[in-house]
């Protein structure tokens, strides 16, 4: 049966979890069209650029996400309460570990050679709203970024490894982990 989908957000949604599932590469138009349940002809309409254009709106689309979500809140807000927010921000968006990042997933194989400005600006972002976090909340620069760099290590390695072993507790672990030591560091 195919499904209807009415908006374009509903259709990046859907496969954006073809592409977590698969990879970008694995991603055919018959694997997402199965797996999505939308005809080629809405597939086609939404993304007439084929699968580089929904790769391409999907990473925008995460990107926006994070930037509201996260990196403005740790940018802007007050530090301890947004990195506070970012713990369970991050926890929630990943599932508790049972969702892979995707952007993570596109710097590991051939696709970041098509995206990398946006694969790179993703991470770089990330790890500089979290620096300035800590940063006002007290730490020497050098001392929050090398945190925030740990912290963003930590999140992308745990979610590989609850993936690896199917173990999302492992993701679980690694925050509480983390959480811990930025909020001792900021104390």
């Amino acid at each position: 049966m195919v499904r209807t989908v009415f908006e374009k957000p509903d259709a990046i949604a859907l496969v954006a979890e073809v592409f977590r599932e698969l990879g970008y590469e694995g991603a055919s138009m018959s694997e997402i069209t199965a797996r999505t349940k939308l005809s080629k002809g809405s597939v086609y309409h939404f993304f007439p650029g084929g699968k580089e254009e929904m790769a391409a709106e999907i990473m925008a689309h995460i990107d926006t996400w994070f930037v509201t979500e996260m990196f403005r809140p740790l940018e802007e807000e007050d530090p301890r309460e947004a990195i506070a927010r970012m713990w369970e921000t991050t926890d929630s968006y990943f599932r508790s570990g049972r969702r892979v990042c995707l952007i993570g997933a596109f710097a590991l194989d051939e696709t970041r050679e098509r995206f990398p400005r946006p694969i790179r600006d993703y991470f770089h972002r990330w790890i500089s709203a979290l620096s300035g976090a800590l940063a006002r909340a007290g730490k020497p620069q050098p001392e929050a970024q090398a945190l925030a760099e740990e912290a963003v290590v930590g999140i992308q390695g745990a979610l590989t490894l609850a993936r690896a072993l199917g173990d999302e507790a492992v993701f679980g672990r690694t925050l509480a982990r983390l959480k811990q030591r930025l909020e001792t560091a900021v104390a």
